[in-house]
């Protein structure tokens, strides 16, 4: 009995990620070879490119289960108390995106902020993010611990907005001259967020 063509498709797009996952674990994303991913799953390069497009399809998959994950981390956990932990609570995600220069790229070039056409969980992940924040931002609103000047929404894409700042400066400057991206972040959240005198 054969299987049904949807089933075997299911199968090799699960191989080809599986494989992917594997060599991004021992090579890192910089890595990932589109020759290395498919002698592996022992599939030709039509096969991999049907189901993802290109390289920079199979990385945005990878990469947004990632973040994905990372995310669902943060909501586990309880609202920071103060925007100092704010900017603590990020720093899983920063360090994440900081460890390969290919994951922020592809980050923002799927986002929708480019003209590249944006990938549905990479952008998912970004409204997450604003809608994590806003969350966060609202009880210390109301405890007058932070700025209420502003809308949590916009706020939080402010928190955005300046991660993806400091993980640029990261990637344009030798990484033992200036400090971790979630510690070069914080300054940027102090200023942010502190309360109107």
């Amino acid at each position: 009995m054969t299987r049904a063509p949807q089933k075997r498709r299911l199968e090799t797009r699960a191989k080809l990620l599986d494989v992917a996952a594997t060599i991004v674990r021992e090579q890192g994303y910089s890595g990932l070879r589109v020759e290395e991913v498919v002698a592996r799953a022992g599939v030709a390069k039509g096969t991999l490119f049907s189901h993802f497009g290109d390289k920079d399809g199979l990385l945005a998959v990878l990469i947004g289960a990632d973040v994905m994950r990372l995310l669902d981390e943060m909501e586990s956990r309880d609202a920071p108390a103060d925007a100092e932990e704010l900017a603590a609570r990020l720093a899983p995600h920063m360090d994440y995106v900081a460890q390969d220069r290919v994951i922020f790229d592809l980050l923002l070039r799927y986002s929708g902020a480019t003209t590249t056409p944006p990938d549905e969980v990479v952008t998912a992940s970004f409204l997450r993010q604003v809608a994590l924040l806003s969350d966060w931002i609202r009880p210390l609103q109301a405890a007058g611990k932070i700025r209420r000047d502003q809308p949590p929404e916009l706020l939080a894409e402010g928190i955005q907005a300046f991660a993806n700042h400091v993980l640029g400066l990261w990637f344009c400057r030798e990484h033992d001259t200036v400090p971790p991206p979630a510690q070069a972040l914080a300054p940027y959240l102090q200023a942010w967020l502190q309360p109107a005198p």
